[in-house]
């Protein structure tokens, strides 16, 4: 039997293309994209997806897996933006240094700081950075335990 696999799935509004294209120069790793338009045939189909909506994407083994689309609505209203603090994607990395030149691979195309990488009460290097399409990427950097009083 296989080991279950996790990977983080977002409906973008429309974007998907642009975000996964982002995230493939930003993270590295391979890209595979697949439009509603690469498919013979949509007969069947509960909504009639727009012209270069991606039915699926997905960005593995660089420095993030991650899976999604465009969300399409079935009454065809736009979908919302992302805008949420409530969650975030987790990136452990190794050093301060890889951590810090994330962050500005990051806020130079367009994130930002939505908190400070810095030395965390228990010992680790933490920040968060919200990029051009609302998505937040939690950073950590483990440390050797809270520092000392």
């Amino acid at each position: 039997m296989p080991a279950p696999q996790f990977s983080p799935y977002i409906s973008f509004p429309g974007n998907a293309a642009e975000a996964f294209s982002y995230y493939h120069e930003i993270f590295g790793g391979e890209l595979d994209i697949m439009k509603y338009d690469d498919f013979p045939d949509l007969s069947g189909f509960p909504f009639a997806p727009p012209a270069g909506a991606v039915a699926h994407a997905q960005l593995h083994g660089g420095l993030v897996t991650l899976a999604g689309g465009d969300g399409i609505s079935t009454d065809g209203s736009e979908l919302p933006a992302i805008t949420n603090d409530v969650y975030s994607f987790l990136i452990g990395l190794d050093t301060v240094e890889d951590a810090h030149a994330l962050i500005e691979k990051l806020t130079a195309s367009g994130a930002s700081i939505s908190m400070p990488f810095e030395l965390a009460p228990w010992g680790d290097h933490y920040g968060q950075v919200t990029d051009r399409f609302g998505v937040m990427w939690a950073l950590v950097v483990g440390g050797s335990g809270a520092p000392s009083s």
